[in-house]
């Protein structure tokens, strides 16, 4: 949701399975409300659900995203659920510094995916810097490798998170 800057969250809620369950890989959800600007996207308000597996192996960091977007305003309304699988692999330079390769994808539909040439396929190299448990700094410049991709997109994302 809006990784060209165009967009805003306006309800983003997520949910993490506590450390203290010992599983095997981090599980957490993510569930965001968002709108971009007419200008940008025809698809004005959408939807993400997005579950995160995740696992850190010494500096390696893993995470896979079996997302699920739907258009709440727009032409796209009538697709209804459609699958955005996303990846990275993370290696930390230091205790501040991540290094990482992110992939991003929108195939279409769930009941029909679209054909290749119309999917998104995107793939990111980012900058993650650790300003502690409260923040999220990433920093990266990615390419589209389909006909339905923007060629080149610069992100930033800073956020906080709030302890409920």
């Amino acid at each position: 949701m809006g990784r060209d800057g165009s967009g805003l969250a306006i309800i983003s809620v997520p949910v993490r399975v506590p450390p203290s369950w010992k599983w095997p890989v981090g599980v957490s959800l993510s569930m965001e409300v968002g709108y971009q600007r007419p200008t940008v996207s025809v698809d004005t308000w959408t939807w993400e659900i997005r579950p995160i597996v995740d696992k850190q192996l010494g500096r390696w960091y893993l995470a896979v995203n079996p997302a699920l977007e739907r258009t709440l305003h727009g032409p796209d309304v009538s697709k209804g659920f459609e699958f955005a699988p996303g990846a990275q692999v993370g290696y930390d330079v230091s205790p501040f510094v991540n290094v990482a390769a992110e992939y991003y994808a929108s195939l279409g539909s769930i009941t029909e995916f679209d054909p290749q040439a119309e999917q998104q396929h995107q793939l990111f190299g980012v900058v993650n810097l650790n300003f502690g448990s409260a923040w999220e700094f990433n920093a990266g410049l990615g390419e589209g490798f389909t006909r339905g991709t923007d060629r080149l997109i610069a992100k930033v994302i800073l956020g906080h998170r709030f302890a409920w």
